[in-house]
C-alpha cells in the first residue's frame, strides 16, 4: 500500500522531511528548491539526473542537487520506500560555516552513493526528526550528517581554517548544561557561549569531558531521575521533572546508561532501602 508523510522539523529554520513507501507511483520531471538526500530502506527506485538514469537499490542514498530536473519509479517488482529530506542551499552553507568553509554552494556530482555507514546514520537522523525529542541531540547530529555529506561526496571542498581554542569556555559551557539540563537546549546557544561554531564546540567539548554536549546532558537528566527515583518518586513524574519527554524516553536513555530498566532500578533500590 501506498503512503507518504511529509513533516517539517524546526531546525535550521525549517528542515522538510519525507517518509514514503510507493508501487505504481511515477514522478514526472520536476525539481525541488532544496537539495534530495534519500535513502532507500526497501526495494529499489530508477530516476533520471544529469541526462541519465540511475539506479537506487536498498540501503544507497539517493543525491539530487537544488534545481535539478530529475524523475522517480520503481525498479522492482513491489515498489521502493526510502526516507529523505531537503535541505537548502542555505541551510548547508550555515553548516559549512561550522567548517570555516567559505560560503560556495555545494554540488553532488555522483546521484547514488554506497555508504552503508553514512546511510545508517542518515535513517537514525530521519528518525531523531521525526520524533522531536531531544533538541540538543537532535541539532548535533543534524550537524553531524551534513557535514559528513559535504565533506565526502561536495565536488568544492576546502580546506578548513583554524579555530579558536576553547578553554573556560567548556567550563561555561559545562556549568550551564549543569544548570538547565531538564530544559531544550539549542547548540546554537551553546555556540553563542562559547564563541566557536557549533562543529567545534561539539568537538572540543568531547575531547576535554569525554562526551558531546547532548550526550553530557542525557547522563545528567539519568543521574537526576535516579535520585527522584530514590526518594519515591514515579517513573513517569520522575522522566518528566527531569527533562524527559515521557517515561518511554526515560526507559530508553536510563537502560542504554545504566544497564536496566528503570523500573528495575527503582524495585532493587525500594529492596535495598525499604521504608521506615
Amino acid at each position: 500500500m501506498e503512503s507518504a508523510h511529509y513533516n517539517s522539523s524546526p531546525l535550521l529554520g525549517g528542515l522538510e522531511i519525507l517518509q514514503a513507501t510507493y508501487d505504481k507511483q511515477n514522478f514526472s520531471r520536476h525539481t525541488h528548491e532544496g537539495y534530495t538526500v534519500g535513502v532507500i530502506e526497501h526495494g529499489a527506485q530508477r530516476f533520471w539526473r544529469n541526462g541519465a538514469y540511475h539506479l537506487a537499490p536498498k540501503n544507497s542514498i539517493i543525491l539530487v542537487n537544488a534545481d535539478q530536473i530529475h524523475d522517480g519509479h520503481a525498479a522492482t517488482d513491489g515498489g521502493w520506500s526510502y526516507q529523505a529530506m531537503y535541505p537548502t542551499e542555505a541551510q548547508f552553507q550555515a553548516v559549512a560555516k561550522d567548517l570555516g568553509l567559505t560560503s560556495n554552494t555545494p554540488y553532488f556530482p555522483v546521484a547514488v552513493e554506497h555508504d552503508h555507514r553514512l546511510a545508517n546514520q542518515l535513517l537514525q537522523l530521519f528518525t531523531l526528526l521525526h520524533d522531536n525529542q531531544d533538541t540538543l541531540l537532535t541539532e548535533t547530529y543534524t550537524h553531524h550528517v551534513l557535514l559528513s555529506l559535504l565533506c565526502r561526496y561536495n565536488k568544492r571542498q576546502q580546506t578548513p581554517k583554524n579555530t579558536v581554542k576553547l578553554g573556560e569556555q567548556l567550563s561555561t559551557i559545562r556549568d550551564y548544561l549543569h544548570q538547565h539540563f531538564a530544559y531544550a537546549i539549542a547548540l546554537e546557544d551553546l555556540s553563542e557561549l562559547s564563541g566557536v561554531s557549533p562543529y567545534h564546540l561539539v568537538r572540543q567539548f568531547k575531547e576535554k569531558y569525554g562526551l558531546p554536549p547532548h550526550a553530557y546532558q542525557i547522563q545528567l537528566r539519568v543521574r537526576h531521575a535516579q535520585q527522584l527515583m530514590k526518594s519515591g518518586m514515579s517513573l513517569a513524574d520522575s522522566a518528566i521533572a527531569s527533562g524527559f519527554h515521557d517515561q518511554s524516553h526515560l526507559h530508553r536513555h536510563f537502560r542504554r546508561a545504566m544497564g536496566v530498566t528503570p523500573k528495575q532500578y527503582q524495585r532493587a533500590i525500594s529492596y535495598n532501602f525499604p521504608a521506615a
